[in-house]
């Protein structure tokens, strides 16, 4: 484990002092021909509190998965989705450590739990709104035009996805930094930690106090294009299904399905012999 472990940390992401990008970038250049203009430079500049980001990085956690199938900006190949897989990981673990030390008396079941409360989309997309990053978005014509660019979904992906890209970009000190400054002291801390429960959490909690194993949740179908799927999403456990859950986002598909689930656990609607 300890070899396996040393060479996992010996990969090493290039950081932006190794490649410093500067300030003035002319008006051809493709990262503003592609959309990243001259203010978004100066926001995300004073946001991650360097100017020497790698800006392609950023271009990337902005651009919405819209951009990449509109015809009109088909030469943007990559949109973040990939960078939010990665800063959902950066944010839990940084958010987890910060729980873990603050509430040293609390049992994982509740750190669990008051986890899933800071970083849902809905806290997420408020976190997003209150830097104004909806602003910044890359969004493609015609999901620009259903509003797309303030939806929750949206905010919350980017937000994630800003993270990812400032951790491969500064380091996980930096990610850190940010995280510190723009969840744990932007916000009452409090306020977030008593909001509405996690019904994923409960339900955990629920198997856990019943000595049951964990829940399951799988992909019953998948429809709709690429950038637009609606999700069904069902939760089992022991064999048992629970419930299901309808959504864009398998995430939010997830939740539904565990609400509907604690439902039916507290109607004494299961089974379990």
């Amino acid at each position: 484990m300890v070899q396996f472990w040393q060479q996992l940390t010996s990969f090493a992401f290039p950081r932006s002092e190794d490649r410093f990008i500067p300030y003035k970038i002319e008006d051809n250049h493709p990262l503003i021909t592609s959309g990243l203009s001259e203010k978004t430079i100066d926001y995300l500049q004073r946001l991650v509190g360097s100017p020497g980001i790698n800006l392609p990085i950023y271009l990337t956690a902005l651009t919405h998965r819209s951009v990449v199938h509109d015809p009109a900006t088909s030469s943007i190949i990559e949109s973040n989705q990939r960078l939010e897989f990665l800063g959902d990981s950066v944010l839990d673990l940084l958010i987890s450590e910060y729980l873990f030390k603050r509430f040293p008396e609390n049992a994982e079941g509740e750190l669990s739990s008051n986890r899933a409360k800071i970083v849902n989309r809905k806290s997420l997309a408020g976190f997003a709104r209150s830097i104004g990053l909806g602003d910044y978005l890359l969004i493609g014509d015609s999901a620009d035009e259903r509003k797309i660019r303030n939806s929750e979904s949206a905010l919350a992906d980017a937000f994630e996805s800003l993270i990812g890209a400032i951790y491969l970009d500064r380091g996980i000190h930096e990610a850190s930094d940010f995280i510190s400054r723009h969840i744990i002291e932007h916000v009452n801390f409090t306020t977030i930690v008593s909001a509405e429960h996690n019904y994923k959490s409960r339900l955990i909690e629920y198997t856990q106090s019943n000595h049951l194993p964990p829940p399951v949740y799988s992909v019953i179908t998948e429809a709709g294009a690429e950038h637009e799927k609606t999700f069904t999403i069902g939760v089992t456990c022991t064999d048992h299904f629970l419930g299901k859950g309808i959504a864009q986002r398998k995430k939010d598909a997830e939740q539904l399905a565990a609400k509907e689930a604690m439902e039916r656990l507290a109607a004494d609607d299961i089974e379990w012999s």
